[in-house]
């Protein structure tokens, strides 16, 4: 990605929680390693939010927080703006009026289309995460993170025809400590020896406090219990006795957990990004949900095997208690969740998420049989030819069988990606059963436009739209090809084998 001026808007309180700004943050953080500028745009922003920015390095324009005396609109969540979006357009457009605006990434339950069409004179493009589906939006992407069994049609007439959407916990926004963890995080097996606490960042209705008293009278011999709770916690100094009071660790706004999740055997927690913070590292959970915006997202994702969500019949403190206990004597619930968990997340999603994003624009379609010459000539050029298995000039006669033989074949898709009209490159997949190989390369024009990962991005989405069936890509490297390698390591291949060769004559 080209460094950018990318611009956030976005708000916290006791009220919203801090869960939108710190999926926020994390996608600033991982633009602002690819060389971005960022600025976040706030109405209502906790100081400790604010100092999190600064140490950072990301900009930070505060919103005028007195309200207005125009009506709100219709939005479920309105009263979380504190002013008419109309307001709040203005503000943001003056708040961004120093600059200019690559993109534009709202995450805002009272903010939609009306809103969004009224920055488009801001910023190039619009990114819009949303979680609820509850109305329209004008954007580029829209990124929703959870697991719907409706994904695929919930918003259907919600968005443009050419948003490109990003569905799904494939693309939950987890920062790189539950990237690299996931990685060594096995399915759950064995006794409960540690059990994590934590409803999330504000747990404005103190369900911390109500699952400490629950801990505290089961029977906890030999398991440890850590309670991780937010700086602004209504009921911080409280929980902080509590845990003294029954040998339980309590962590405050702490920057260790994924460490605490990867560690623990069992966690009782709220919805929201936790849940896929949890499942990345294979936690099993008792979930209850801390807002009504959670319930679907908590529903489905139980009946998906993804966590343990019961039905709360009784008072809150017996169900915690009935069900804490039930998931601790049964070892095969956990590791039947652990491994599920492990399975749908991997942690990578803030780069898928970053990869679309630069590959934005970028058209993928299929070759005809106009572009003979074109590829040709590409294929011809010598710094092309230096990296392709086959060095040798190729014939004409030679390349229009190669390329008619390719066209009338089922199962290889030559693909051309072009930006704003312009070729840029040249991808090629060719399928057996399940899996796919690719070959790749930018057209000599574009040759250092570092356009390349951008492109096999575009290129791979293209395969997952119009072959679903495909689950596998590989990439073949000659050995001596360093730069295809670390090409191919950045993209997220991993390495499988490696072939070693010797010559004795």
């Amino acid at each position: 990605m080209v460094a950018q001026n990318i611009a956030f808007r976005v708000d916290a309180s006791s009220q919203i929680g801090t869960g939108h700004f710190m999926r926020c943050l994390t996608l600033a953080d991982r633009l602002k390693q690819r060389g971005a500028q960022i600025r976040f745009v706030s109405r209502h922003l906790p100081e400790h939010l604010r100092s999190m920015l600064a140490v950072k390095g990301h900009e930070f324009a505060l919103l005028d927080s007195a309200k207005n005396d125009v009506a709100m609109d219709e939005l479920a969540h309105a009263h979380w703006l504190g002013v008419s979006q109309a307001q709040d357009a203005a503000d943001t457009v003056k708040a961004l009026s120093d600059g200019s605006w690559d993109w534009l990434i709202v995450d805002h339950y009272a903010l939609d289309s009306r809103w969004e069409s009224m920055l488009r004179q801001s910023a190039k493009k619009i990114l819009a995460i949303d979680d609820i589906a509850d109305r329209q939006h004008d954007c580029d992407i829209l990124l929703d993170q959870n697991l719907y069994a409706d994904m695929e049609t919930r918003y259907n007439g919600k968005v443009s025809a050419h948003c490109q959407l990003l569905l799904g916990p494939h693309y939950a926004l987890l920062r790189d400590e539950f990237r690299k963890l996931h990685e060594q995080a096995k399915p759950r097996t064995g006794p409960v020896k540690r059990v994590l606490v934590f409803f999330g960042g504000v747990d404005a209705d103190n369900f911390t406090g109500r699952a400490i008293e629950v801990q505290a009278e089961i029977d906890l011999a030999d398991i440890r219990v850590d309670v991780v709770i937010g700086a602004e916690h209504p009921c911080r100094e409280q929980i902080k006795v509590a845990c003294v009071q029954h040998g339980f660790i309590c962590h405050i706004q702490t920057d260790k957990m994924a460490e605490l999740m990867v560690a623990a055997d069992l966690a009782i927690g709220a919805g929201g990004i936790a849940t896929w913070e949890r499942c990345c590292l294979g936690l099993p959970t008792l979930v209850f949900c801390a807002a009504d915006n959670q319930q679907k997202q908590v529903a489905d994702a139980a009946q998906e095997g993804l966590l343990y969500f019961p039905e709360i019949q009784e008072d809150l403190k017996f169900t915690i208690q009935r069900h804490a206990r039930a998931l601790i004597e049964n070892g095969y619930i956990r590791h039947h969740i652990s491994r599920n968990c492990l399975q749908a997340v991997d942690g990578r999603g803030v780069l898928r998420v970053v990869a679309s994003m630069a590959s934005a624009g970028i058209e993928i379609r299929l070759a005809t049989p106009d572009d003979s010459e074109k590829l040709f000539n590409w294929r011809n050029h010598p710094g092309i030819r230096e990296v392709s298995r086959n060095t040798d000039v190729i014939a004409w006669q030679e390349h229009q069988k190669w390329f008619a033989s390719v066209l009338s074949n089922s199962k290889k898709w030559l693909l051309i990606g072009e930006k704003a009209g312009v070729p840029i490159g040249v991808v090629r997949f060719d399928a057996k059963d399940d899996e796919a190989e690719v070959s790749i390369y930018l057209t000599p024009e574009k040759a250092s436009s570092g356009l390349g990962l951008d492109l096999l991005h575009s290129a791979e989405r293209w395969l997952a739209a119009k072959h679903p069936e495909t689950r596998i890509i590989h990439a073949q490297v000659l050995g001596e090809n360093d730069r295809s390698m670390k090409f191919f390591i950045k993209a997220g291949y991993k390495m499988k084998s490696a072939d070693y060769s010797k010559r004795l004559h």
